[in-house]
């Protein structure tokens, strides 16, 4: 049996930073996590661990060590035009949540992932 755990994150804005992880990987906030310090969201069909947001007083200062991948086509193996087709619905909707575009990478014809940051300037690829 796996053992369970949560991603733990500091943050600028625990709070808005919440709403656009929950949006980007179909997660909902977790309740009892609402303090302006602290935000947490859960997958609601409990599989994928939480991720808690935690208000930290120093700014990003670095390129992450670790950061997510966004599977959009789920589990390969996979259609790679379709699969490209799904990467480049995601990425639309996360730029209007907040998030910016730093690169695409492609191999021939099929897009292999979008290089993206977050609200607060995170990486984290949609692949």
């Amino acid at each position: 049996m796996a053992t369970l755990w949560t991603l733990g994150c500091d943050a600028d804005d625990p709070q808005r930073i919440a709403v656009f992880w929950a949006l980007a990987l179909g997660y909902v906030k977790e309740p009892g996590f609402d303090e302006p310090g602290n935000a947490s969201i859960v997958d609601p069909d409990g599989q994928g661990p939480a991720i808690g947001f935690l208000k930290v007083p120093e700014g990003k200062s670095a390129k992450n060590r670790m950061h997510i991948d966004i599977r959009v086509a789920g589990p390969g193996p996979w259609d790679m035009a379709e699969r490209t087709r799904l990467i480049q619905q995601k990425v639309p909707e996360l730029v209007a949540a907040g998030a910016t575009v730093v690169s695409e990478q492609w191999y021939g014809d099929d897009l292999g992932h979008v290089v993206m940051h977050d609200p607060e300037g995170n990486e984290f690829c949609v692949a």
